[in-house]
């Protein structure tokens, strides 16, 4: 009989490789795993904008406090506040008060202030920081208001605001605590304060500033930035916040607060 060829088996067929997992797949698991987790609102509120009503609240509750807030810089006439929130940057308002006391009693006005000169008015402010570049700002904006405004701070915003060493901040606490006018001043404390509550978050000072003119209900404006910086300067502090004693605590966003 012919031999039969016996043809080799054919090798077991091995399982298929599991496919390796998509790029976009790999980059959507790695966000997953690493996406921050954001924290719960307290007592069951989001995280987020205050209602109307609660801002109501709020400055009720500041209104009934304290009725009449007053700013901590002191001042004799328009001149001397300019004067004195120009010297306040980066400085404590205790610290101001002390230089300017001596310095008003013989610098009142513009004129008087370029007769003291710059020289002089230094050894009055040297107690105060970047005192040099302050003394340059404050006979410059004395020649400017004789000069250009009749001797006379203006009262609006815009004309503030090309005086030497007078910004947003300067021009809207000269124009609410000179003149009266319902402007909104954002300095380190308010920043934190409409931050920090949820209140008027905001990235930058103007951010905060527009946001709190469009949320603080009207019959609140004229003090409504006076409350806000003795709160943040005397309660809701930079680094040990007294949410123990806060009029708003209950109303308050803020997640690390210590009260519930």
């Amino acid at each position: 009989m012919p031999k039969t060829t016996r043809r080799p088996a054919k090798p077991a067929a091995k399982p298929p490789a599991t496919p390796p997992a998509k790029p976009a797949t790999r980059v959507l698991a790695a966000k997953a795993k690493s996406a921050p987790v954001k924290p719960a609102g307290r007592r069951g509120k989001s995280p987020g904008r205050w209602s109307a009503a609660e801002v109501h609240e709020a400055f009720s509750r500041f209104a009934k406090a304290n009725p009449e807030p007053k700013g901590e810089l002191e001042h004799l006439n328009p001149f001397t506040l300019l004067v004195a929130v120009v010297l306040s940057a980066q400085a404590t308002d205790a610290g101001v008060n002390k230089a300017t006391r001596p310095l008003f009693a013989v610098a009142d006005t513009p004129q008087k202030m370029l007769a003291l000169g710059e020289d002089r008015l230094r050894e009055y402010i040297k107690t105060i920081g970047l005192f040099r570049t302050k003394a340059k700002n404050v006979i410059a904006l004395s020649q400017k208001l004789i000069t250009d405004f009749g001797g006379e701070v203006p009262r609006t915003r815009e004309e503030l605001e090309t005086l030497p060493g007078a910004g947003r901040k300067t021009a809207n606490v000269v124009l609410n605590m000179a003149f009266g006018q319902p402007t909104m001043a954002v300095d380190t404390h308010v920043f934190r304060v409409g931050n920090r509550t949820g209140m008027a978050p905001g990235e930058t000072p103007l951010a905060v500033e527009l946001e709190l003119e469009r949320v603080i209900p009207a019959e609140f404006m004229q003090h409504a930035h006076h409350w806000l910086i003795l709160h943040g300067r005397y309660t809701c502090l930079a680094r040990k916040p007294r949410c123990e004693v806060c009029l708003i605590n209950d109303l308050c966003r803020w997640p690390e607060k210590t009260v519930s």
